[in-house]
């Protein structure tokens, strides 16, 4: 470099982890360490090559400067055309901890003669097939060792969880510092988002309601769907936590009991996984029922369907929109949308009057049920199998670590068994959601709901409680004609 040619050009490579940068030795201290040696050895570093917490040992992770250098090693010189003959490192696992990668550098270094290399130690002749050899057998022992802090840090991570124990990082939403204590604020707003998700609000109105009294996350930024939904699914809400995507259990199945605060209880939070998990797509629940992101700003949007037959006979079934019209009474009216939008354009009905007669039915639905009602919580039907179905896991699990069944009668049994416990989780999951909002229906439904005690999206879950659908049947005749319940056809949910 400078004004001196160089004897020996060579290029310097230095990698460090963000660990190793907290304790003080950054990669200026590597390139240091790398120019002592090309003095000791007369040869002059032409370039530094920097991968800054970069891991070698992930298979996923690419290093920029490492791609770079093996490209520049392997033409011989640097995109500028000065001329490199070598590389210094500080240690082999600097350089790399895949044998994959180890192979590729060696490659481009002595695609010609005399290319040099060099770490802390002194020169090393990678022609030479024992050098490589030892080398590359270095690379093995390094990622061997990787693996064995990967899996000391997985079963750390487990035990923990298996512990109830809080992990590192910073405090979540809702608790203090500890993360054992809860924040009486915080914890009231996710208290109050949680039970709002599970009567039926949606996540875009929260979270309005949240950016509009100033709730800001613990890094002081606005909330956004993505990280409200995380906050609130989290299991932790309730007590309970998740590794590696399942929910932590003991021996038996059962939830493994954090050491923190809870903020809601576990059918709480067990019917919010029930509301968040059924969104199989964008818009669409597992029942094919809309799924609310945006709470409409209209009472059946979604709900109603257009019952006019077409040239062969069956229904259009377009689901029918709500537009402003001032021209009549209540002011917006129910309407097919034209066949440019996938409708047919010929059936409207008055909104005001829908709204109003579809109301009335509902709630005399809901009051029906809520009569009906006796033994309040109705007990889940397959919790026998579950029960059944996990001691026989168990069980099979013990024969197969006895050596009493073999590899290949035990997993194909227990990936059967553990699908279907799965299934039957979800549907406890579905049933315990089902009775969370039976318990809105009370009594005293219909006052709540005339009085304004309920929101638009709450008054729009118990319809779908009891409704699949509206059919609105056409008037014939055309002009205008008196309102006819009677062309209403519900479709009511057992």
């Amino acid at each position: 470099m400078g004004e001196v040619t160089p004897v020996v050009p060579v290029v310097s490579y230095a990698r460090i982890s963000a660990d190793t940068a907290k304790d003080g030795h950054g990669v200026e201290d590597q390139h240091k360490v790398n120019g002592e040696t090309a003095d000791r050895l007369g040869w002059t570093i032409v370039h530094h090559y920097t991968d800054n917490d970069l891991s070698a040992a992930k298979a996923g992770v690419v290093r920029p400067d490492f791609e770079a250098m093996v490209k520049a090693l392997k033409a011989g010189h640097l995109p500028d055309g000065r001329t490199t003959r070598g590389v210094i490192v500080v240690a082999d696992d600097r350089l790399t901890r895949r044998a994959g990668d180890y192979e590729r550098f060696v490659d481009a270094l002595t695609y010609e003669e005399g290319r040099l290399y060099a770490d802390a130690k002194g020169s090393k002749n990678l022609y030479s097939e024992d050098v490589e050899s030892m080398g590359l057998f270095g690379v093995v022992i390094s990622k061997m060792e990787v693996r064995k802090m990967q899996r000391r840090a997985r079963r750390s991570h487990r035990a923990r969880a298996e512990l109830g124990i809080p992990v590192g990082g910073k405090r979540p939403f809702g608790w203090k510092a500890d993360k054992l204590t809860l924040e009486p604020e915080e914890a009231a707003w996710l208290a109050k988002g949680a039970r709002e998700v599970i009567a039926g609000k949606s996540l875009h109105s929260i979270l309005r309601e949240w950016r509009e009294a100033g709730v800001r996350t613990i890094n002081d930024k606005e909330w956004a769907s993505r990280s409200l939904k995380l906050a609130l699914w989290n299991p932790r809400m309730c007590g309970w936590r998740k590794h590696n995507g399942e929910l932590v259990r003991d021996a038996n199945g059962v939830p493994v009991v954090g050491r923190w605060e809870p903020v809601i209880t576990p059918k709480e939070w067990t019917a919010i996984d029930a509301v968040f998990s059924a969104r199989i797509g964008p818009n669409v629940k597992s029942d094919g029922s809309l799924t609310d992101y945006r709470t409409p700003s209209y009472l059946l949007t979604g709900i109603l369907r257009c019952g006019k037959p077409g040239a062969d006979g069956r229904s259009c079934n377009s689901p029918l929109r709500a537009t402003a019209r001032p021209d009549l009474s209540g002011g917006y009216l129910y309407q097919c949308p034209s066949k440019e939008m996938g409708g047919c354009g010929g059936t409207g009905r008055n909104g005001a009057k829908i709204d109003a007669f579809v109301t009335e039915a509902v709630l005399a639905k809901l009051e029906e049920r809520a009569a009906g009602t006796t033994s309040g919580e109705r007990n889940w039907a397959r919790e026998d199998e579950l029960d059944r179905l996990t001691r026989k896991q168990r069980k099979l699990l013990q024969a197969w670590q006895e050596d009493r069944i073999s590899d290949e009668l035990f997993f194909p049994e227990s990936q059967r068994m553990e699908a279907r416990v799965k299934e039957l989780r979800a549907d406890r999951t579905r049933h315990i959601l089902d009775q969370q909002r039976a318990a809105e229906v009370t009594g005293d439904v219909r006052a709540r709901w005339t009085s304004g005690g309920m929101d638009l999206a709450h008054k729009r879950l118990l319809i779908r409680q009891v409704l699949h659908e509206v059919v609105v049947l056409p008037v014939g005749g055309g002009g205008r004609r008196p309102f006819n319940p009677d062309l209403l056809v519900p479709k009511w949910r057992n």
